[in-house]
């Protein structure tokens, strides 16, 4: 887990990202960042939480456990690059290829526009990037499909025993609420285990925060249909014309 004082710091100047977005996401030269980062989605929060509803390729009938999201280029700095070429084309092999790992020809296709294209890859060698960063990670046996509930807190010391070599700096758990909905692993451009970079600290505030498999769904919007109005009593008289009315 990354320290206390990393995450404190990494509060202090989120105001300074959200006035400035831009410096987090930027245009880049394809090819030019630092390390990258495999995010692995949690699918029962993803599932129950997605503001889009649920996507039918990852959850419909079969139970994914952890998938990949994505494998995001990253700056030492916290920034990242995006969007860096205007390549939209996805083959259709590479989507078969990469289903079993990434079950969402959607996210595969906004994946690609928004990361890969700063990878300086294809798109084929940027999807076998991704399938082998897959495979460099173990996910831990007791939670690679959903099954009982885990503490977020042990999560990370989950895949830390399950692949040697990566510390608790080059790990972060994130979390929805209380349901934990990802967890980071950062990668050098070889695929080795690397300290993550500015930014990528655990988020999970809730200490009872959990890994579970029955996830609650987002509560439903409120009615933007007013209340009834109330019946008025009858309006006052009239006052005399030589009478101003209060100004409120």
């Amino acid at each position: 887990m990354r320290s206390a004082v990393a995450a404190i710091l990494s509060v202090l100047v989120a105001g300074l990202f959200t006035a400035s977005p831009s410096w987090a996401q930027r245009r880049a030269e394809p090819g030019s960042f630092d390390y990258y980062i495999l995010s692995l989605s949690w699918t029962p929060t993803y599932c129950a939480r997605d503001k889009n509803g649920p996507d039918p390729d990852q959850c419909g009938d079969r139970k994914y456990g952890f998938v990949v999201h994505g494998l995001w280029p990253q700056y030492n700095d916290g920034s990242y690059p995006a969007t860096c070429t205007r390549d939209r084309n996805l083959p259709k092999t590479v989507v078969d290829q990469t289903m079993p790992v990434m079950p969402s020809v959607g996210l595969m296709m906004h994946e690609w526009r928004k990361h890969g294209t700063c990878s300086g890859l294809t798109a084929t060698d940027y999807f076998a990037k991704l399938r082998a960063a897959a495979a460099k990670v173990t996910i831990p046996e007791t939670i690679k499909t959903p099954g009982p509930t885990v503490p977020a807190t042990q999560v990370e010391r989950l895949f830390l025993d399950a692949n040697p070599g990566l510390t608790a700096e080059g790990v972060a758990v994130i979390c929805s609420r209380r349901d934990v909905s990802e967890v980071r692993v950062c990668l050098n451009k070889d695929l080795g285990f690397v300290a993550c970079g500015q930014k990528v600290v655990d988020r999970c505030r809730d200490r009872d925060a959990a890994l579970s498999a029955d996830v609650a769904p987002s509560q439903p919007r409120r009615s933007m249909t007013p209340p009834a109005t109330p019946a008025l009593p009858p309006a006052p008289a009239p006052a005399p014309a030589s009478v101003v009315a209060p100004v409120r």
